[in-house]
């Protein structure tokens, strides 16, 4: 199993193409979002300014590129090729599988988030306590876990020319709807009532209370671990139907 996540990470690194927009796309986005911003601007209803808002929003957005991205479409170019059933004749178990995609991405999103902070501490002079920083990186470094479970799943729903589109709007859709993109402030109402119960609007929400030195709402730490659930076991069960087709 050690082997088998030594080659993901090795082409998880080589592939320039996807760490361009796993690691560099997010901080470009943040330095155009909020590049021109007063530092002083305060996004409304959340007692932080503009940049160091958009930044837990960027760094939140570059994780979930890295596991989602990263996992649901390889998978399921590597079912269509057959490798994956040529590791099932291996000893290696399903789980190795699942676990090695997993690590990949989390080794990649971990680079960009730690660029969109340095990004943001030092074009927009964004400051923040050492322990601050050092929770914000775990919690959004951890939290992305959510959104490998949902890759793993959407891998093994689709097959090869299938998987992009359906990926793109789940990517798209979770992104902008869970205000990782905008202020859900700047929504609708009724729309700000669904974004509220969305998966990546509590991912972020984690992130703000670190900002203000608050205690996560144990609403956002409640849907994060429903929905962990809800993409994990559907992944298991996909992989299982997949595993009985072969």
């Amino acid at each position: 199993m050690n082997s088998l996540i030594k080659l993901e990470l090795t082409r998880a690194l080589r592939n320039r193409k996807f760490l361009f927009f796993s690691v560099l796309y997010p901080s470009l986005l943040f330095l155009i979002i909020a590049g021109n911003a007063d530092a002083g601007t305060e996004i409304d209803g959340s007692g932080l300014t503009l940049p160091t808002y958009m930044m837990v929003s960027m760094a939140s957005f570059g994780a979930l590129t890295a596991v989602l991205m990263g996992n649901s479409e390889r998978i399921a170019k590597e079912r269509e090729s057959g490798w994956v059933r040529q590791l099932r004749l291996t000893t290696l178990p399903g789980r190795g599988y699942v676990l090695a995609k997993t690590a990949s991405a989390a080794v990649v999103s971990l680079p960009s988030i730690v660029i969109v902070f340095v990004v943001a501490a030092v074009v927009k002079d964004v400051r923040l306590d050492a322990w601050q920083w050092l929770a914000l990186t775990g919690a959004i470094w951890a939290g992305s876990l959510v959104f490998a479970a949902l890759g793993v799943a959407l891998g093994y729903l689709a097959g090869g020319d299938a998987v992009r589109p359906i990926t793109m709007i789940t990517y798209f859709g979770l992104s902008i709807l869970g205000g990782l993109w905008m202020p859900t402030t700047t929504f609708p109402q009724w729309l700000q009532d669904i974004a509220e119960w969305l998966p990546t609007h509590a991912y972020a929400a984690l992130g703000r209370s670190i900002e203000q030195s608050q205690a996560p709402q144990s609403q956002d730490i409640a849907i994060l671990a429903v929905f962990f659930l809800l993409f994990a076991g559907g992944a298991a069960w996909l992989y299982r139907k997949d595993t009985l087709k072969a």
